[in-house]
């Protein structure tokens, strides 16, 4: 290794190459150009950066903080002028794009712009047949704004981000994909575009291009490098302007199966005794993101939706399920789950899923479906299985009607998945030991038994292949089988800490527990689940 002179610093040559998104997503662009330093690598956890300038003490304060921000050790490289400015040309993968977009918007581009004011769109087809690369430099001459949007959108699907955000701020825009559930800034736009900006969106899925003052909601379709996908749009007004959320969907990797969430071989027998039978109310409850829908999706794909008539009540549709009648509903016409829920079970359903429980009406209905031989399927927020039945009862229900409805009850949260060459393995210590045993104090020995307690556990360690020491998620869950005995408490005593107390003594493991287990068989970091 060579040093650089009086500095001690290691001197790195790259070849004149640049360095993938994965790495330079460490380091915002702006940061990068500014202070002249600039990601290189990850090796053994460690990420690389190369600087031009080791005296500048501002750059590495800069670096210090970018670094403990990430939670990531860091070393200092001393690279050339010529290596800087190549890794510097990888960012312009998207912002380069967008640069060259942004030269274009002269005084004939602003008229354009005020076009879009006025709802008038010639290239929004354009858009919609597809955005590969090659389209997208076709469209660039025409209109710079329609580009603009086209690679965010483009490069947001390459990345395979769930999620894009667009968010205005005091003098300019950020744009953040959201990657296995951690937020990256992507890049920044001049302040100037962002209403443009936001009438494009806006005119892919047919929003009001004037109302500014309330939050929108809308979806558009695209085929991107021969994929279909879908985008669930949202705008909401915020001091500095209206932020715009993009989730995105992608139709053409399919609904998942049930073997495909990740549940356990006990836990997905019971699920699938749950969904043969006749009737019955099946519940999901989790936070927002959780990955609640796929998994109500994965169900219904289990169904023979040939012999039985399977209606959905969604808000919004997500993914479109052959052989399902799926609405979509719209408060604003006075279109609820309540209301849509009535004409439903006016339909002759055998097998009904409400995307979510949010009052009392809405419950009353599912539990009368539920009552009269209607397998129903929906969702609610609370923070565990358990919690859903006191829930359900604050709103309104009463115990002898929530008895023999309630089939079963699952909680769901989403971690990341270990990379196989990003993972370390850590002996068991006592103190980790101790954590274990704590968790499981109070399961009965003859479940504790079949624990499959490892020798070790696995830590995250990035790498240059997987820099973040994870890749993709999977669900973690708990799951509340309403036997009779269960039905009893629901009568007699449904308090939370009566419930859990019986469910517990028929082994029942909650979601901290499950990630343990995952955690034991090296799919999760053995750190992410004392976060839970």
């Amino acid at each position: 290794m060579l040093f650089s002179k009086n500095l001690d610093i290691p001197v790195k040559d790259l070849g004149g190459k640049g360095v993938p998104f994965d790495i330079l997503k460490y380091v915002p662009e702006e940061s990068a150009s500014h202070y002249g330093f600039v990601p290189i690598g990850m090796k053994d956890g460690i990420l690389e950066i190369g600087i031009l300038d080791p005296d500048n003490i501002e750059a590495k304060d800069a670096i210090a903080f970018i670094a403990s921000r990430m939670g990531v050790p860091y070393k200092i490289f001393l690279i050339s002028e010529s290596d800087f400015k190549a890794v510097l040309n990888s960012y312009k993968g998207i912002s380069g794009e967008v640069s060259r977009a942004l030269g274009q918007i002269t005084a004939e581009q602003k008229k354009e712009a005020a076009e879009y004011k006025k709802g008038k769109d010639e290239v929004a087809a354009d858009l919609l047949q597809d955005i590969s690369a090659k389209n997208v430099s076709g469209i660039v001459e025409e209109a710079p704004i329609t580009k603009i949007v086209a690679v965010i959108i483009q490069h947001a699907t390459e990345g395979n981000a769930s999620d894009i955000h667009i968010e205005p701020l005091e003098d300019k825009v950020k744009v953040r994909f959201r990657v296995d559930g951690v937020l990256y800034t992507s890049l920044f736009l001049p302040i100037a575009v962002h209403e443009a900006v936001v009438a494009r969106i806006k005119i892919l899925t047919n929003m009001k291009l004037d109302e500014k003052r309330k939050p929108q909601d809308g979806r558009f379709t695209a085929r991107i490098e021969g994929r279909q996908i879908d985008f669930r749009v949202s705008t909401f007004p915020t001091f500095f302007g209206e932020k715009v959320v993009l989730r995105i969907l992608d139709v053409d990797k399919g609904i998942k199966s049930l073997d495909q969430i990740g549940f356990t071989a006990e836990n997905l027998k019971l699920i699938k005794e749950a969904i043969d039978r006749p009737y019955g109310l099946i519940l999901l409850t989790g936070p927002t993101g959780s990955g609640k829908t796929t998994t109500l999706y994965a169900m219904l794909n289990e169904v023979d939706k040939e012999k039985y008539n399977v209606v959905s009540l969604e808000d919004p549709v997500e993914y479109t399920m052959h052989g399902v009648s799926q609405s979509q509903v719209r408060p604003e016409i006075n279109y609820t789950f309540a209301s849509g829920l009535r004409s439903i079970l006016r339909q002759d359903p055998d097998i009904i899923m409400v995307g979510e429980i949010r009052d009392e009406p809405t419950a009353r209905l599912a539990i009368q479906a539920a009552l009269t031989g209607h397998l129903v399927f929906s969702t609610l927020h609370t923070n565990n299985a358990i919690a859903a039945i006191p829930r359900l009862i604050d709103m309104g229900i009463e115990p002898y009607l929530l008895a023999p409805t309630l089939t079963l009850i699952m909680a769901q949260r989403l971690v990341g998945t270990l990379c196989e060459e990003s993972k370390r393995a850590v002996s068991m210590t006592p103190e980790i030991k101790k954590i274990i045993d704590d968790e499981f104090v109070d399961l009965p020995e003859e479940f504790k038994k079949k624990l499959p307690i490892p020798t070790q556990v696995y830590e995250t360690q990035p790498s240059s292949t997987c820099s973040t020491g994870t890749r993709g998620r999977q669900a973690i869950l708990e799951l509340l089988n309403i036997d009779k005995e269960i039905q009893e408490a629901i009568l007699k005593n449904p308090d939370e800490q009566t419930i859990k107390k019986i469910a517990r003594s028929k082994g029942m493991l909650f979601i901290k527990e499950d990630a343990m287990l995952k955690a034991f068989s090296g799919s999760v970091a053995f750190d992410e689940t004392l976060r839970m």
